[in-house]
């Protein structure tokens, strides 16, 4: 037999299996950071968490060890383009290699009103929501596009594809999916169309992964959580395993002819 024949002839098992391969996660040890690199290391990958907070990122890190996996946690600011190619030169000479980079990181500026929004709280978005995103993808894709191989899994949102439901929100509240968060969001999406057409024919995939809401482990207005679950075709909001299937999938040879795509794991938010 083969090769490509061979490679056509895979299971579904290993076309989910990432073993040998090495995962970069920004924003590694936060809420979806944390259910991202779970999910690559339980498909074999060995992972790096990265984050401003490295204390953080080294608690996950251990977490995970002590559960089997290997894991590495590293510094990473998104808005300093050096950092982000630190973060991958250290990756590539601890691993080997990068194959996949879940570009998660962003920092969110103060919330306000569209008519309020301050300049310095809109710089702040999207220095690290928009700009840091591209930095990382453009530091993780030259290691990639020199083994030929690779995927970039940039992480969007609903609020990418449509606009904030301000009406959901209580009385006093302040919306947090602001100007701002809808623009980063939006633009990720398009970014990665156009860094996915380019580096595709060099055997490196990018693609979109657009979570609805997913709470955090802390109290929730119980209010805005009504509202969001009516809108929400399932009837919930996310769980702690909803995005794990995705980012597998996009990350893995199972994902091989997925390029340039939006995937939304929303519930059915957006079908509407």
């Amino acid at each position: 037999m083969s090769t490509s024949q061979a490679s056509n002839n895979r299971t579904i098992h290993q076309l989910f299996d990432l073993t040998v391969r090495v995962a970069i996660v920004t924003g590694g040890a936060g809420l979806l950071g944390q259910q991202f690199s779970q999910a690559l290391a339980e498909a074999g990958a060995k992972v790096v968490i990265a984050s401003r907070n490295q204390e953080n990122c080294q608690a996950w890190a251990d977490q995970l060890g002590d559960a089997g996996y290997e894991a590495l946690a590293l510094p990473l600011d998104v808005t300093d383009p050096a950092s982000s190619k630190a973060l991958v030169a250290s990756t590539v000479a601890h691993f080997g290699r990068l194959d996949i980079l879940v570009n998660n990181a962003y920092t969110r500026g103060v919330p306000a009103p569209p008519e309020e929004l301050t300049p310095e709280a809109w710089r702040t978005w999207l220095d690290a929501g928009l700009s840091g995103a591209f930095y990382c993808a453009q530091a993780a894709a030259h290691p990639m596009l020199a083994q030929g191989s690779g995927s970039i899994i940039n992480i969007g949102s609903i609020y990418g594809v449509v606009g904030t439901d301000v009406r959901m929100y209580p009385p006093g509240m302040p919306v947090n999916a602001s100007a701002a968060y809808g623009a980063i969001k939006g633009g990720i999406v398009n970014l990665t169309r156009t860094l996915a057409v380019v580096w595709a024919p060099k055997g490196v995939r990018v693609n979109c992964l657009s979570p609805g809401g997913f709470p955090g482990d802390g109290p929730i207005n119980q209010e805005f959580a009504e509202n969001f679950r009516a809108k929400v075709p399932l009837g919930r909001m996310g769980n702690s395993t909803d995005l794990k299937g995705a980012v597998v999938f996009l990350a893995s040879d199972a994902g091989a002819y997925v390029v340039g795509q939006n995937l939304l794991v929303d519930g059915g938010w957006t079908a509407w």
